[in-house]
């Protein structure tokens, strides 16, 4: 049997703003779940008299879980906006989708009145037919109200997300439209861009967008302050350096001082040409193994983040704890919150993250430090899932002769890189040169089938 699930975007304006499609809907099913405070939104005739109205749990994944296999049959799901932007719509899409693609190899998608299908084949109890009808949401109705063009405009959702994850999109020239949350959610993402060097940015506060109560409010980050808004608001952003800030960009090769460090970090110059031999890409894993204060974890974080469907990950592998909570406040200063952090010696805390279906089989492995450490790189390599990647930067005899054997064993290309600075010599000028690097990148092979 079908269980039928239809996600109805709503919006501030309630009930009234509901068309007929999404009326029948909620009006034809025996369970709607939503926020207590969409669920208000709705009249007692919206929905038959027998009909269950459910607020979301915390947590509410196992929900979200129950109704994307069918367990509580047909039912209408009340989500803000347009479900399919950062709403619940999408969540339950993965879930159906996930699902089919194990029961039947695959989701069909189709299009009908405006609406968004997706019919599984059997996933868990029954089957399942996924119906999303859309609200306009709030990113359309903020750049509608600023003029903005909407694919000229980035969006950032900082629901159920760390707020730090802004500061990777503070460049002039960008747009931005925030989803926040919280009574003090616009007051924290101002004194973010303050901190960052960003304080004389434009700042808008749109709070019930589309609503009977909307209101606007714009000022610029540094003066916004503490003031508390409606806990339903977004955020228009015009980024704007103060006087000597400096903007950073997203491709590798960040200013070594963008990094608070002890020293042992991957310099600038290597750090690029390392970037560029992992080749970050949307959705792939990194393993970066003795990461120092995590600059490599970090640019490749910083490289990927504007792909929202596919956002890379990273994990931080460090011994030393106080290198380990500079790399977690590096990571949240330069916009990539998400960036996970082991504090434990390897080959120990290796094992322990590929046995973790969150961290295992990394599509790329960097070792930047402990390249002798008995078993390291023997290690590293049997992590990389096939077909991955591995580069290893070495800097000293010993560690360099590992590299050669490992080159030996697997293959891959061996590169020295050698950098030069100009530094004064007396009242003149020479060329000081950085300890040479040498690198092995390799790609493992992938494993035949059988």
């Amino acid at each position: 049997m079908t269980a039928r699930l239809t996600v109805v975007g709503i919006g501030a304006d309630g009930y009234d703003g509901l068309g007929a499609h999404a009326r029948d809907a909620l009006a034809s099913a025996p369970l709607v779940v939503g926020s207590t405070r969409q669920l208000e939104l709705l009249p007692a005739a919206a929905t038959t008299s027998g009909a269950r109205r459910l607020a979301w749990p915390s947590p509410l994944e196992p929900l979200l879980d129950e109704l994307a296999d069918g367990r509580h049959g047909d039912a209408a799901v009340l989500a803000s906006g347009d479900p399919m932007l950062h709403g619940i719509g999408a969540s339950l899409a993965r879930r159906v989708e996930a699902g089919a693609a194990d029961a039947a190899g695959g989701v069909e998608l189709y299009y009908r009145r405006a609406a968004v299908d997706v019919r599984s084949s059997g996933a868990g109890p029954g089957e399942v037919r996924l119906d999303v009808i859309p609200h306009p949401s709030a990113f359309a109705l903020a750049c509608a109200r600023l003029g903005w063009p909407a694919a000229e405009t980035e969006l950032l959702s900082t629901v159920a997300r760390a707020p730090a994850l802004v500061a990777r999109a503070l460049q002039p020239g960008r747009r931005l439209v925030v989803y926040a949350t919280g009574r003090d959610g616009a007051a924290r993402i101002a004194a973010i861009l303050a901190a960052r060097g960003f304080g004389p940015s434009r700042f808008v506060v749109l709070e019930q967008l589309g609503g009977p109560a909307e209101r606007v409010h714009e000022a610029t980050a540094d003066t916004w302050g503490d003031r508390a808004v409606d806990p339903l608001h977004a955020l228009a952003i015009e980024p704007r350096p103060a006087p000597g800030a400096h903007p950073l960009p997203t491709t590798p090769g960040l200013p070594d001082d963008a990094f608070d460090h002890d020293g042992q970090l991957t310099k600038r110059h290597v750090r690029a040409v390392t970037l560029a031999a992992l080749a970050p890409l949307p959705g792939e894993l990194l393993w970066d193994i003795g990461a120092g204060n995590g600059s490599i974890a970090i640019e490749w974080l910083r490289a990927t983040a504007g792909v929202p469907a596919a956002p890379a990950r990273a994990v931080a592998f460090e011994a030393d704890a106080t290198r380990a909570a500079r790399i977690a406040a590096n990571a949240a200063r330069l916009g990539v919150p998400q960036l996970h952090v082991v504090h434990g010696r390897v080959p120990a805390s290796l094992a322990d993250a590929a046995v973790d279906p969150v961290t295992a089989q990394p599509d790329a492995v960097f070792v930047g430090g402990g390249v002798t450490a008995p078993g390291l790189l023997e290690a590293a390599w049997h992590a990389v899932r096939p077909g991955g990647r591995i580069v290893v930067n070495a800097v000293t005899l010993e560690s360099q002769a590992r590299l050669l054997a490992a080159r030996a064993e697997h293959g891959g290309t061996l590169t020295q890189i050698a950098i030069a600075h100009a530094a004064p010599v007396g009242t003149f000028t020479g060329w000081r040169q950085q300890l040479p690097v040498v690198q092995w990148e390799a790609r493992k092979e992938e494993e035949p089938q059988r």
